[in-house]
């Protein structure tokens, strides 16, 4: 992300930052003049600007009703770019950050009453806004969460309450593959009309994809909290013929399809760029696609494509633009 890309922006004052598991801190920010923040919905993710210069997105995690504050949970990447470790390391309650009014690519649906969240490690930020909502909405909820250990686990106290006995799993797999939560039992049938919110590590997200092939497509949704794997080692360069002008463009190894589309002054609806939201989908007409979404059923990938993160397999892709 760059500052030409960022909504509209403010500054606030960091009024807490504090260490809630091992590796995970809790900020908040405020109005320094104590106004009301822009208001939020569950699923919910602002971007701020650290110290540093780097611009990360931070999905909010307290409650959509609270205008008073946001509430992020940051997970310190020692081996990142350094925005994580810049902002639990070397950012103070006191100090103030631009950060950006709300965006929602991961919204809940007003009518549903029944969720299925499956979240990974830091993935259970966004679900945290979503659980506050969906109980004091009186709706219902069930929640798998996967995490390393006991220690590494960000809300652990909170979700432990009895309240949440029988709606929250948290499970623990010390980080050995072989002992990973079995989902299939989970996604085998889609319960009361669920809506399912999954968000957490690529791989968990594509298990919990493969498996929901039979679910309706309207009813799951994924967020990405870290970049899409956009370009590979092997990646190779390939021509995208637009249907409608007959125009062909060529992308390179280090471009999208979506960038190549803008670089020629092409307006195309986008949002989260990671190939989980669904917005950029357009219309396959011809050619072979290697799909790295995370929107499109087995079904659907004959005919369509998600031009944010998806290339040709081949030579050219024809679509219709």
């Amino acid at each position: 992300m760059t500052a030409t890309d960022l909504p509209m922006t403010m500054p606030l004052r960091v009024t807490r930052n504090d260490r809630i598991a091992d590796g995970i801190h809790l900020l908040e920010f405020r109005d320094p003049n104590g106004k009301p923040l822009p208001e939020f919905s569950a699923g919910a993710h602002i971007a701020v600007r650290v110290p540093n210069g780097l611009v990360r997105k931070y999905s909010l995690c307290n409650d959509p009703a609270e205008r008073d504050r946001y509430q992020i949970a940051v997970k310190r990447e020692s081996n990142g770019r350094g925005g994580s470790c810049n902002l639990t390391d070397n950012v103070k309650a006191g100090d103030e950050l631009t950060v950006t009014a709300p965006v929602n690519d991961f919204g809940l649906p007003p009518r549903a009453q029944d969720f299925l969240f499956i979240a990974g490690g830091i993935g259970v930020t966004p679900i945290m806004a979503m659980i506050r909502q969906v109980v004091a909405e009186g709706k219902r909820f069930r929640l798998f969460y996967c995490s390393r250990s006991p220690e590494t686990t960000a809300f652990r106290d909170e979700l432990s309450r009895p309240q949440f006995k029988n709606m929250v799993t948290i499970h623990y797999d010390e980080g050995d593959a072989s002992r990973s939560l079995d989902l299939r039992p989970i996604l085998a049938e889609r319960k009361n009309r669920e809506h399912l919110y999954c968000c957490g590590p690529r791989p968990l997200m594509e298990a919990v994809r493969a498996m929901t092939d039979h679910w309706s497509s309207t009813a799951v949704h994924f967020e990405a909290f870290s970049e899409a794997e956009t370009h590979k080692a092997d990646d190779k360069p390939f021509k995208v013929r637009l249907a409608r002008s007959g125009t062909v463009l060529d992308v390179p190894t280090s471009k999208t399809i979506l960038e190549a589309l803008r670089e020629h002054g092409l307006e195309v609806p986008s949002s989260c760029e990671t190939g989980t939201c669904g917005t950029c989908r357009t219309k396959l007409l011809a050619g072979e696609v290697d799909h790295r979404d995370l929107v499109l059923a087995e079904h659907e990938r004959k005919d369509a494509i998600m031009i944010c993160v998806s290339r040709a397999r081949g030579d050219d892709i024809t679509i219709d633009r």
